[in-house]
């Protein structure tokens, strides 16, 4: 058994690694005051495991220890290290799983798609909307597959939709642990795993069903592929590295590939080897990340489109474009055709009219998105997701990489560093300036890189905090933590307010105490670090317990309670909904004006709405004229207003009761289905393909989930997918394929992204809808409009 000994003790909180040959003797025991504590080596390798049969460190004899690697943990960890981390990922478990239920259906869309999966191997495959095929989901299938499968072993259910993904919050907390472990100390590891599960965004998308969990998940494990494959130039691991990318590209698309640069050339500066074996071994890895994640798409692209569902967001019925485009350079530019309100244009009817001001933002992205800049990520509503640690990583980020900047090229302290902060970094940067589709809870994807910093480096500056340098720098860190803190917390009103002054101060006092660490005796420091410690998590952790309790549904969600001010998705900042006075919820909650946060208003209005609460020349959140886009009609409020819609009933299609909630033909957030409604569906569905078709995905996925049989999906997710022309929707409609159409919502979804989308995207789904209404007789089933296709047509 191969032994290496501690390098000799030094001041550097990031002592250079003897080897990369980890050692196998314990730490010494700690002195009884700082004063005489050594700065030593803080940061001792992980040990080789006990040589298998088949050679030292062979796949064959770590499976054979797994079982007790996995009980009792590394060799050379205190006795309470292995208990605390299974103590972190249960609670994590428990905390992640609590009350999941009470969200229902989360994002109908891939719930719906869930359902599809479960009953249709073809629909599991392709990621499709409906179990008769009839359109994708916006995203490839990878996201969708253990939702699907866990509805086949289980059954249908709120639960088995959304525990996959907190199972995945689990799974995520030990990797990064076993992560930042690998070079670093336990309490590295714990206080990463820790600062992860209470990052509010994580709370919220890990117990969502989007399809971030799975991204965040695979991205932490190609960290820990890197990690590994950095430590000794390992091949093998570079490989797992690229199968992860890969497949997270079949979760999120190009999302997937935001840190790939960065971790591609930190591997060839760092990784000990010749220059050529590396540019080797990426070169393998990226064959490994082609066929990952390239095999469904080259399956989808071969096939005829005529075997398969339309590919949906795209506008030419092809992944690649979809990816590229819409899911892809899109998002950075800004031009994605057939977005809501897509091409950087607000949708027709949501513009300012003149003599009203817009607010700030509008007409940018829709004006939803938020105004670009450096300051993104830190301000409105976008802060209290993901900010509270963000400075704290910065720092030590500086910090790690200026203590190892006389390190060898290959040390794997300075390239964890590297690998977090370029994580960090590129993504951070990436979201900041992207002027397309941009929501808060994409900022998921930075909490690995945040915590993963946040623990080294105060493991490594807590170890070194005898010394005044390191002990000043590990105080500033909580100081500014505690004051950022104090100030994300002053932006939710009513949101425990002495929360912000117990942090604040607390995080002071600790700051002035580890200042002085080194006159203190270990106990005395010890408090002060965990009053440091409780001070620097308690706005995140509040934020987090916050999330837990507050279902969320929709396709727009946010962590933590509300904000005032957020930008959110409307202009200038509704959170719940897509555009002020629509969907008036803010995380599931009613928005109240002067409650919650939400400035006062009238009835209708959203935070950070146009003036007075209210749409500009309407009541109370009505457009002008009292439309939504597109021809809808309704004040967009909980009950649907008293406007007249495009169908000419009261409560318009943007009422919940025969449409949408919210607007946009239901783009966001679905219809509410009544039990009369579920039950027309049902009825002799087998008999045809499609029970029903409507406009838009949220709303047929609404229906399908009520009913449990397949609802069409015209114009997919935005309402402008060229998913079908009238004379194709005929033919269907000849052959008896579709038994129902449900109105209310096809020419406000049409319409909503019609200035971006074009004439032809704009009527097709609308002419049917028409066509539709002239032909076919009305009637009203459980509030909802139904059109039944299997009676003759009037001429």
């Amino acid at each position: 058994m191969t032994t290496t000994s501690f390098p000799p003790p030094t001041g550097d909180p990031w002592p250079e690694a003897a080897n990369h040959l980890p050692p196998e003797v314990p730490q010494p025991a700690p002195a009884a005051t700082d004063a005489a504590a050594p700065a030593g080596p803080l940061f001792p390798e992980f040990p080789l495991p006990p040589a298998g049969p088949k050679g030292p460190g062979s796949w064959a004899g770590r499976l054979r220890t797994l079982p007790a690697r996995a009980r009792r943990g590394r060799a050379d960890d205190p006795r309470w290290v292995r208990p605390a981390l299974l103590a972190l990922l249960a609670a994590t478990a428990v905390m992640y799983l609590w009350s999941l239920s009470a969200s229902g259906w989360a994002n109908s869309f891939y719930s719906a798609a869930a359902q599809a999966g479960s009953q249709s191997w073809k629909a599991f495959f392709y990621g499709s909307s409906d179990a008769g095929n009839f359109i994708t989901v916006d995203k490839p299938p990878l996201s969708l597959w253990p939702m699907a499968l866990a509805a086949r072993v289980f059954g249908l259910s709120s639960w088995s939709v959304l525990a996959p993904q907190a199972l995945m919050a689990v799974a995520t907390v030990a990797t990064l642990y076993a992560t930042v472990r690998r070079r670093f100390s336990p309490l590295a590891g714990l206080l990463a795993g820790g600062a992860l599960a209470l990052t509010p965004v994580a709370v919220l998308m890990f117990r969502f069903n989007n399809p971030d969990a799975l991204l965040v998940l695979l991205l932490t494990l190609a960290a820990y592929g890197l990690v590994r494959a950095v430590e000794a130039a390992g091949t093998r691991w570079l490989v797992f590295t690229g199968v992860m990318f890969g497949l997270a590209f079949l979760t999120k698309t190009l999302q997937a590939f935001l840190v790939l640069p960065a971790f591609a050339l930190i591997y060839l500066v760092v990784a000990p080897t010749g220059l050529w074996r590396r540019v080797r071994q990426l070169l393998l890895a990226g064959l490994a990340l082609l066929v990952a994640g390239g095999w469904w798409v080259a399956i989808v692209e071969l096939v005829p489109a005529s075997a398969r569902p339309y590919i949906g967001g795209s506008q030419d019925n092809s992944f690649l474009s979809l990816t590229f485009g819409y899911n892809g350079l899109g998002r950075l530019n800004g031009n994605e055709t057939g977005s809501v309100g897509g091409g950087g244009r607000m949708p027709a009817g949501l513009e300012a009219p003149p003599g009203v001001e817009a607010p700030a933002g509008a007409g940018r992205g829709m004006g939803g998105w938020g105004e670009t800049g450096i300051t993104r990520l830190f301000d409105g509503d976008i802060g209290g997701q993901i900010a509270w640690l963000m400075p704290a990583a910065l720092i030590l980020l500086l910090v790690g990489l200026w203590a190892t900047r006389r390190h060898a090229r290959t040390d794997t302290a300075r390239a964890a560093f590297l690998v977090w902060g370029g994580w960090l970094v590129c993504t951070a940067l990436t979201f900041s300036f992207m002027s397309g589709i941009f929501h808060q809870y994409y900022t998921v994807a930075l909490a690995p890189a945040v915590a993963a910093l946040v623990g080294m480096g105060v493991d490594g500056l807590w170890r070194a905090r005898h010394r005044l340098p390191y002990a000043a720098v590990l105080a500033v860190t909580l100081a500014v933590t505690a004051v950022w803190a104090y100030l994300l917390l002053g932006r939710s009103a009513g949101f425990l307010p002495w929360l912000r002054w117990a942090v604040l101060i607390g995080g002071l006092a600790a700051a002035v105490a580890l200042l002085l660490a080194g006159r203190l005796g270990a106990r005395l420091a010890t408090v002060a670090g965990l009053v440091g410690l409780a001070a620097a998590l308690g706005g995140p952790a509040a934020y987090a317990v916050d999330t837990v309790n507050t279902p969320h549904t929709g396709s727009i969600v946010t962590a933590g309670p509300a904000v005032a001010g957020g930008r959110g998705m409307g202009p200038g900042g509704m959170r719940g909904g897509p555009f002020p006075g629509a969907e008036l919820f803010v995380n599931g909650r009613p928005v109240v004006p002067g409650q919650n946060g939400a400035p006062g208003g009238a009835q209708g209005g959203a935070p950070g709405g146009f003036p007075g609460g209210r749409f500009p020349g309407g009541q109370g959140g009505q457009l002008p004229g009292g439309r939504f886009p597109g021809g809808q009609g309704g004040q967009g409020g909980r009950t649907g207003g008293n406007g007249t819609g495009s169908d000419g009933r009261g409560g318009g299609s943007g009422g919940m009761t025969g449409g949408a909630p919210g607007g946009m033909g239901g783009l966001l957030n679905g219809a509410r289905v009544s039990a009369e409604a579920s039950a027309a569906l049902a009825q002799d569905a087998g008999r045809y393909t499609w029970a029903a078709a409507t406009s838009g995905s949220q709303n047929a996925a609404s229906y399908q989930l009520a009913s449990g049989v397949p609802v069409m999906a015209l114009g997919g997710f935005n309402g402008t997918d060229p998913s079908l022309g009238l004379s194709a929707f005929q033919q269907y409609v000849k052959e008896g394929r579709i038994h129902w159409f449900i109105g209310g919502g096809a020419r406000g979804a049409a319409g909503a992204g019609a200035d971006a989308a074009g004439g032809a995207q704009r009527t097709q789904t609308a002419q049917i809808e028409e066509w539709v209404a002239s032909h076919y007789t009305a009637k009203t089933v459980g509030g909802s409009t139904f059109y039944d296709l299997t009676q003759a047509p009037a001429s």
